[in-house]
């Protein structure tokens, strides 16, 4: 494993541009570019697209079945279709695992994979003494959806990732500390940034057929590890008057989605996924609260959002959350329990001047660490000094 010991704990100096105009680095492991719903596809866009400005070629993998058109370049970004089978437990092992070995017999220098799924593929481009590192993401293998033999391989993966990629990217403290724990290894951390504030016009609330200021928010995926289910059931046994509005699905039948969907009435709004941003920001910035109840990621750019829309954020206390809200300085904790919710809602209703200071201040929070422009410094510096050691066998 090679140690990367002068990049700084989270922002280094940026590189300048002429050191890299040779630079060539793949992108494996999300759904693909342009912008496809979800996380790590926000995160291949500002990335991607800033690395191009700094003269990285920047070669994206995308899932072919999700793109009816397919232009080989967009925005300056080199992009590959690769097929996969259209299942939830196959989907990203096949097309990590194609997407990986088109990416060893290619051109490019540095291989960044960032789904744990393609852990035990890092010894594939050592075929060509390519390069690589791995966004390890969220502790995978402890999802209720991976049960059984589908957790027993993210964990095998996780541990693999750590002897097989040239270096181990975590995006928090505690996910560091994690895999410090779990695997003796350590690793750099490098955060996901946060999208800047854009006011939203309040009047894209009115598709939704919600008021400002009269709802709670709920966003993210509908799968067990995010609570929802959790949060509705206390949110419906509880005397709030407010609506409660959950914007995510998933993108497969499942059984869990489609109880939760159930509890939908006049109260509890479920409204799909939201792409068009400005709507987004809109459900943001005008909710009284936002609901976080993720439990096994690390920095969740649904949180970041909320963050930067200066929600008052009420998020379930885990060391990830912690992290994030510095220890409840900009957002409130809940415990893993109805009554916890309750509690906590019944406080935010009660004190107007609670949820405003909770709005005022939260944006605070959103350092350096969470800017994509110094993400983006920090992925490029190691992909500088991951390639310099390469040259220098």
């Amino acid at each position: 494993m090679i140690r990367i010991t002068s990049l700084k704990k989270y922002i280094p100096d940026c590189p300048e541009n002429d050191i890299n105009d040779w630079m060539k680095v793949a992108i494996i492991g999300t759904r693909g570019y342009p912008y496809v719903y979800g996380g790590f596809e926000t995160f291949v866009k500002e990335l991607g697209e800033r690395l191009v400005k700094k003269d990285v070629e920047v070669h994206v993998y995308c899932q072919a079945n999700l793109f009816k058109e397919k232009p080989a370049i967009v925005n300056g970004i080199k992009l590959h279709y690769i097929p996969t089978v259209e299942t939830k437990s196959l989907n990203q092992i096949i097309h990590s695992f194609l997407s990986i070995i088109h990416a060893t017999f290619s051109r490019c220098d540095i291989i960044l994979v960032v789904n744990l799924a393609a852990g035990p593929m890092g010894w594939i481009p050592k075929i060509t003494g390519k390069k690589t590192m791995i966004n390890v993401d969220g502790l995978e293998w402890l999802r209720p959806k991976w049960k059984g033999l589908g957790a027993a391989y993210f964990r095998f993966a996780a541990r693999l990732a750590t002897k097989l990629y040239d270096l181990i990217i975590t995006d928090a403290d505690a996910m560091r500390e994690v895999y410090l724990t779990e695997f003796k290894q350590d690793s750099i951390v490098i955060a996901y940034g946060a999208p800047p504030f854009k006011k939203a016009n309040p009047f894209l609330l009115n598709r939704f057929n919600i008021i400002p200021d009269e709802y709670y928010l709920i966003v993210g995926r509908l799968i067990p590890d995010n609570n929802a289910d959790l949060i509705i059931k206390a949110y419906l046994d509880s005397a709030c008057e407010k609506k409660l509005v959950v914007v995510g699905d998933v993108p497969y039948r499942d059984k869990y989605a489609e109880d939760l969907k159930k509890l939908a009435g006049e109260k509890v709004h479920f409204i799909g996924y939201v792409r068009d941003s400005d709507e987004l920001m809109a459900l943001y910035q005008n909710c009284f609260c936002y609901i976080h109840g993720h439990k096994y990621g690390g920095t969740n750019p649904a949180m970041l959002k909320a963050m930067s829309n200066n929600c008052a954020i009420l998020a379930l206390n885990t060391s990830f959350n912690r992290e994030m809200l510095t220890n409840g300085k900009f957002g409130l904790l809940f415990e893993e329990n109805i009554g916890s919710i309750q509690e906590n809602m019944k406080n935010l209703e009660k004190d107007e001047l609670l949820t405003k200071q909770l709005r005022s201040k939260v944006s605070s929070g959103l350092t350096d660490k969470y800017n994509w422009d110094c993400v983006t410094a920090a992925y490029q510096k190691a992909m500088i000094e991951l390639d310099n050691s390469k040259s220098k066998k």
